[in-house]
C-alpha cells in the first residue's frame, strides 16, 4: 500500500477465525465497512478445538533444534507428537526442507526477536476487544504448570526459557518439585516428578469466544457470510473482485486473506510464495474428578490440557497432512495414551468432541501478515500454533497498515513477500 493508495472503504475478510474476525472488528474501529466470508463458517477452522492458550510468553517459532533429534523414524509413527506420512507430495518436501534449513539455535534466535515486540502486545489485544464490547472474557490462569516425569526432562523448557529471555522477552516462573506440583494442581498423578509454574497467562474457551467476537462484528455493523467458498480474485484496478463457487462475482475496495492452511492458494498470485502447510493438531474433551484451575502442559508428551467448564479438553499432535483429511482415531489414541499416566481421575476413555484442525505453518515459523503484490490485497495469516493468542493483535496493526498506509514496526518481520 503506498500513500497514494486511497484508503479504502468497503473491505471484504475471507475467513471467519479469530485472525480473520479480529482484523474486521479492528477495521470497524477505523470506520470500514467489512463483510466476512467463509466457505463453512464462524470458527469451523483451527479456531474451535485448539487448547485456547493466551500465552504470548512460551510463543515461540515452531522450527527449533529439537525437533530435528525426533529423526525421520520418529515422525513416521503415527504415535509420534510430530507425524509426517510416508508418502509425502512435492509441496510437502518443500515445506519439510524449508522447515529443516530453519531449525537452527541461530535461526531461532533471529525469528524469536521476531516475535517478542508483537508478542509483548498480545494480551492488550485482547483487552482492546473486551473495552470494545466483545462479551467473551479471557481467564487469567491461576495456574500454568508445564508437568514432567523427572527434572531432566524439565531441562529443556528451561533452557528454551533462558532463551526467550535472551531475545527480550521475560516472563516469571518458579521451578517446583512434583510434590509442590500436585499441592498447586491435584490433578496430576504421582509419575509427575517435577514442573515449572508460568506466571501471567490467560485461556478461553476458543470456540465460544470467536464466536462471541463474530456477534460483536455484526453488532456493529457488519456482514458475515457461511457457506461462501471463493474460487479466485482479481485486482481490477481500484477494485478487487472475488469470484465465489458458481461464477458469481463482487468487487471491493481491498480484501484480506485469513484463510488459515489454505492461505497459499489465493494468496500466491499476489506474489506470496511461502509455503503455508496445514499443521494439524486434534482434541478431545473428558470428564476428570479435580478440574485443574489453569492450562497443564506436558511438554515431553507435547499435549495440552485446558479446564473448559466441567470437563478437560486435551489438545496434542502436529501432523502434517492435507488440511481437509479426514480425522484420524489413531492420533486421538496416541495423545490419551501419552496423558494418561501423568492425570489423576480423568476418564480418557470418556471421550466427547473429538475433533481435528489444520494449524498454518510456515518454514519459518513466521506469520504472513501485510500488504501483497497488491495494493489492495492483504494477507494474515501463518501463525502456526499461536493464531489464538496472536489473532487480536495481528488484527489491530492490520487494521493500522490498511487505515493510514503505513506498516507498524512490529509487523516489518512479517512482510508475506518475503
Amino acid at each position: 500500500m503506498t500513500s497514494t493508495t486511497p484508503t479504502p472503504d468497503r473491505i471484504a475478510v475471507i475467513g471467519a477465525g479469530m485472525v480473520g474476525l479480529a482484523t474486521a472488528w479492528f477495521l470497524q474501529e477505523r470506520g470500514m465497512s467489512v463483510t466476512v466470508l467463509d466457505r463453512r463458517g464462524v470458527a469451523a477452522g483451527s479456531s474451535w478445538g485448539n487448547a485456547g492458550w493466551l500465552t504470548p510468553g512460551i510463543a515461540t517459532p515452531l522450527p527449533e533444534p529439537a525437533v530435528l533429534r525426533y529423526g525421520l523414524r520418529a515422525v513416521l509413527s503415527p504415535a509420534s507428537p510430530i507425524y509426517v506420512p510416508p508418502s509425502a507430495s512435492p509441496r510437502l518436501l518443500r515445506f519439510l526442507t524449508g522447515f529443516a534449513r530453519h531449525s537452527t539455535a541461530a535461526r531461532w534466535q533471529s525469528a524469536m526477536q521476531a516475535l517478542v515486540p508483537i508478542n509483548r502486545r498480545a494480551l492488550a489485544g485482547f483487552d482492546a476487544l473486551t473495552d470494545g464490547g466483545v462479551a467473551a472474557r479471557t481467564v487469567e490462569a491461576k495456574s500454568f504448570l508445564a508437568a514432567y516425569r523427572d527434572a531432566t526432562e524439565r531441562t529443556v523448557l528451561l533452557e528454551e526459557i533462558q532463551q526467550i529471555d535472551a531475545a527480550g522477552q521475560h516472563i516469571d516462573f518458579d521451578v517446583l518439585t512434583g510434590a509442590e506440583a500436585r499441592e498447586v494442581e491435584p490433578s496430576l498423578s504421582d509419575d509427575v516428578g517435577a514442573a515449572i509454574r508460568l506466571h501471567g497467562q490467560r485461556f478461553i474457551d476458543p470456540g465460544q469466544y470467536v464466536h462471541s467476537l463474530a456477534d460483536s462484528v455484526r453488532e456493529r455493523g457488519g456482514e458475515i457470510r457461511d457457506g461462501v467458498p471463493i474460487t479466485g480474485l482479481r485486482d481490477r484496478g481500484g477494485r478487487v473482485e472475488i469470484e465465489t463457487a458458481g461464477g458469481a462475482t463482487e468487487s471491493f475496495d481491498a480484501v484480506v486473506l485469513a484463510t488459515g492452511a489454505w492461505l497459499g492458494e489465493l494468496a500466491r498470485p499476489f506474489g506470496v510464495r511461502t509455503v503455508v502447510q496445514a499443521g494439524r493438531g486434534y482434541s478431545f474433551s473428558v470428564p476428570i474428578e479435580h478440574v485443574p484451575s489453569g492450562p497443564v502442559y506436558f511438554p515431553a508428551q507435547r499435549v495440552a490440557c485446558t479446564p473448559l467448564g466441567d470437563r478437560l479438553r486435551v489438545a496434542g499432535m502436529m501432523e502434517l497432512r492435507t488440511p481437509d483429511a479426514p480425522l484420524d482415531p489413531r492420533r486421538i489414541q496416541a495423545i490419551a495414551d501419552a496423558a494418561r499416566p501423568l492425570l489423576r481421575g480423568a476418564d480418557l476413555d470418556d471421550r466427547t468432541d473429538e475433533w481435528v484442525g489444520a494449524r498454518p505453518c510456515t518454514p519459518d515459523g513466521l506469520p504472513l501478515v501485510g500488504a501483497t503484490a497488491s495494493p489492495r490485497v492483504f494477507v494474515a495469516g501463518g501463525h502456526g500454533m499461536w493464531g489464538i493468542t496472536l489473532g487480536p493483535i495481528t488484527g489491530q496493526l492490520l487494521a493500522e497498515t490498511i487505515a493510514t498506509g503505513r506498516r507498524p514496526a512490529e509487523l516489518a518481520p512479517f512482510d508475506p513477500l518475503r
